[in-house]
C-alpha cells in the first residue's frame, strides 16, 4: 500500500467553513463515515465533510473523534490545532468485516459442504444476513414513508422495490446454489486441505509441508458484468 494512502488532512476549509477530510484509503474512508462524515464524490477527487446543520461544539467533537480513531490504526493525520488530540479510540471489528470473513472461508474451502455452510449464513430463512438486510430496507422504507418531504414516499417505494425484487433475486439464486452444494458432498478437484506433513521419501531435510505455495491473488481492475445464474444440476420436486 502506498504511504500516501496512510496520510490524511482534516480541518476547517478556509473558503467554505466546512470541516473537511482529504486523503486516505477505503479503510480510512470507512472510519470517517462511521464517525459521521459524509463522502463527496467529484470528477477529480473524493473527500469527506461533516453533515450540515451541526453547531461548532458538535463539529469539534466529531472531528476530534475522527482524528483519534484514525491515529489509533496508524494513519498520519495533519489536522487543525482545535482538532488535535492525544486520545486513541479503540478499534473494533465492524459488522461488515465479519460478513466479509465468509468470503475468506469460501476461498479456503476444499469441499462443497464447507461452501454450503458459509452460504447458509447468508441465506438462512429466519436469521440469515440477506433476511436481515431485507428487514433493514423495509424499516428504512417505513421511516421515509411519513417523513414529510415530497420525495420521501417515492424513496420509500424505491426501498421496497429493492427489498422485494433486487434483493429477493440475489437471495433466491444463492439459496439454490447453497442447496445444490449441500447435496453434492464433493471435494474441489483443484483444492486440498493442508495436512502440514511431508512424504516419507522427501529428500529435503528442511521440508515441513508438501503443499505448494498459494498463487498470488490478482487484483480486480474493473467490474465485470454478472453472468446469469446457472441452474443446479438437478432439482428435487
Amino acid at each position: 500500500m502506498a504511504l500516501a494512502a496512510r496520510f490524511l488532512t482534516l480541518g476547517r476549509d478556509a473558503h467554505s467553513g466546512e470541516v473537511l477530510a482529504r486523503g486516505g484509503d477505503p479503510e480510512a474512508h470507512s472510519i470517517l463515515q462511521r464517525t459521521g462524515f459524509v463522502p463527496v464524490v467529484r470528477l477529480h477527487e473524493t473527500y469527506h465533510r461533516l453533515p450540515t446543520g451541526l453547531d461548532a461544539a458538535e463539529e469539534k467533537r466529531l472531528a476530534i473523534r475522527a482524528v483519534a480513531r484514525l491515529r489509533a490504526v496508524s494513519y498520519r493525520v495533519d489536522t487543525d490545532g482545535a482538532f488535535d488530540t492525544e486520545t486513541r479510540e479503540a478499534h473494533y471489528l465492524p459488522l461488515g468485516s465479519q460478513v466479509a470473513h465468509l468470503a475468506e472461508r469460501i476461498r479456503e474451502a476444499t469441499t462443497s459442504d464447507e461452501v454450503a455452510d458459509a452460504l447458509t449464513e447468508l441465506t438462512a430463512a429466519h436469521d440469515g444476513v440477506l433476511i436481515a438486510l431485507g428487514e433493514v430496507l423495509a424499516a428504512t422504507a417505513a421511516f421515509y414513508q411519513d417523513l414529510g418531504q415530497d420525495p420521501d414516499p417515492y424513496t420509500a417505494q424505491r426501498l421496497q422495490y429493492l427489498a422485494e425484487h433486487r434483493l429477493g433475486v440475489i437471495r433466491s439464486d444463492l439459496s439454490l446454489m447453497r442447496n445444490d452444494l449441500a447435496d453434492r458432498h464433493q471435494d474441489h478437484p483443484l483444492r486440498r486441505a493442508c495436512t502440514a506433513e511431508v512424504s516419507p521419501d522427501e529428500r529435503e531435510a528442511s521440508a515441513v509441508c508438501a503443499c505448494p505455495p498459494s498463487p498470488p491473488r490478482l487484483a480486480t481492475t474493473s467490474p465485470a458484468a454478472a453472468p446469469a445464474a446457472a441452474a443446479p444440476a438437478s432439482r428435487r420436486r
